[in-house]
């Protein structure tokens, strides 16, 4: 994206270092992780890859040949671009959280001519009849997906400003249905899925449970939490010392620990943490991730992992009492983590550069 930018990357990174010379713990304020100036260099990755619809990966299944035949801005006229639907979904949250922390943020005009176009009621009705409209688009970003709109969803429920407010309505079709699918998948979800890609249940539930909790839906947060003690809580000696595949973005094992402290008193957590990772796997899920090629599109996904281990090192840290050892590890670790991956969020190539600015903001924010 940026590759044909040098001077433009070459200040972005300068600015990151920057940053991270003056950044010992987290115990740093977020305006001190992350400027304004910072925030505008990131939002023109969304702001470029929203409206750019190719190169493009669809999960379409075509019911017939007319169906195949459909360009992607057809099938989803709000979140057709950065290669595929969940990066669009993170991107435009993105742009939300950014413009809801920055209000003065230089690209305002650009960023909510964005958003209000894609918030479109007409275009989020598409997205929400695309679920049932084809015979398998029932699992369709089943659960990544979902659990991003959820995460969109939440950031402008809980943003007191009126374009906000607008936003939020006219994305409901669109919550209103990734709830009801995701409700009726619940009770028939036998198994989790333990990968550390996009299926992944823990982190998938994580969004939802948060979501649940800000939108007040009792009964989604009960079914939720039942259904992450019926997986995780008696779980022990997890085999994080396998960790990482391949492609990994996200740590199967920490992203489970992240969930489970968000429905455990923290006394239980730190009971049923000790229990859960033994010595070798702490001390591999440590280990910064090896990336070799960033212009591989599956590769340069574990420069996400680096910065999802960040967060859940953070969360996970945050339910640890004082006096464990590992709280304190944790802390630095994700630091060190985001620190060493910050300036691969726009590598010059889009396998990275169409998502991984989202990762980043998260971690931060989170």
């Amino acid at each position: 994206m940026f590759s044909n930018k040098p001077i433009f990357r070459q200040t972005f990174l300068g600015l990151l270092t920057i940053i991270f010379l003056s950044t010992h713990t987290y115990a740093q304020t977020k305006s001190e992780l992350f400027t304004q100036e910072i925030a505008e260099k990131l939002s023109a990755m969304p702001l470029h890859c929203i409206t750019q619809e190719f190169p493009n990966k669809t999960g379409h299944s075509s019911d017939a040949a007319e169906d195949h035949k459909l360009l992607p801005s057809q099938l989803h006229p709000s979140f057709y671009g950065c290669l595929d639907w969940h990066s669009s979904v993170h991107g435009h949250w993105m742009l939300t959280k950014l413009l809801k922390v920055f209000p003065n943020i230089k690209d305002k005009e650009k960023i909510v001519g964005v958003l209000d176009s894609s918030f479109m009621p007409e275009k989020i009705k598409t997205e929400a009849e695309y679920f049932t409209k084809y015979k398998t688009t029932v699992t369709f970003e089943r659960t990544y997906g979902w659990a991003w709109v959820l995460k969109l969803d939440q950031e402008l429920l809980t943003w007191n400003d009126p374009l906000a407010k607008k936003w939020h309505q006219n994305l409901q079709p669109l919550t209103k249905e990734i709830v009801r699918l995701w409700t009726a998948f619940l009770p028939k979800q036998t198994y989790p899925n333990r990968t550390g890609v996009h299926p992944n249940t823990a982190f998938g539930l994580v969004f939802a449970l948060d979501w649940a909790r800000a939108s007040k839906n009792v009964e989604f947060e009960k079914a939720i939490i039942e259904k992450a003690n019926q997986f995780y809580k008696g779980q022990t000696n997890a085999p994080a010392y396998l960790e990482p595949d391949g492609s990994d973005f996200l740590s199967p094992n920490l992203e489970i620990a992240d969930l489970m402290r968000r429905i455990m008193p923290p006394k239980e957590f730190e009971v049923w943490f000790k229990g859960f990772l033994e010595p070798k796997s702490i001390q591999n899920l440590l280990k910064q991730p090896v990336v070799s090629d960033r212009k591989d599109y599956q590769i340069v996904h574990l420069d996400g992992l680096s910065i999802s281990r960040a967060w859940c090192f953070k969360g996970i840290a945050s339910a640890l009492s004082k006096t464990n050892q590992l709280k304190a590890k944790f802390e630095q670790t994700s630091n060190a983590f985001l620190k060493n991956a910050l300036p691969n969020v726009t590598s010059g190539n889009y396998g990275g550069d169409h998502w991984l600015a989202s990762f980043a903001v998260y971690a931060i924010f989170d």
